[in-house]
């Protein structure tokens, strides 16, 4: 879950490994926070992200290839709205 990731420091060791470990033309799904979604969970601070920031958060090694929205159902009753976005390594 990409968005608890709040420090730049944190994400950009993310997008090293993940380049690192995903073969060349490689797909990943990352799920986050879509801009309307909750500041916080569990009472962590998140990062809410819509396809073009994702996007530009991960640089030009990947492309964007779709993304998906989803209104998940907390267990309290409340709606989270996710997106998933599918990359793929240059």
């Amino acid at each position: 879950m990409f968005h608890f990731l709040t420090e730049a420091a944190d994400r950009a060791a993310y997008v090293d490994q993940l380049d690192r470990h995903l073969a060349p033309h490689g797909q990943a799904i990352i799920a986050a926070f879509a801009p309307d979604g909750p500041e916080r969970c569990s009472n962590l601070p998140v990062v809410r992200y819509s396809a073009e920031t994702l996007a530009e958060t991960l640089g030009d090694r990947f492309r964007l290839i779709e993304t998906r929205a989803e209104q998940h159902l907390t267990p309290g009753g409340a709606r989270q709205s996710f997106l998933y976005h599918r990359f793929r390594r240059r």
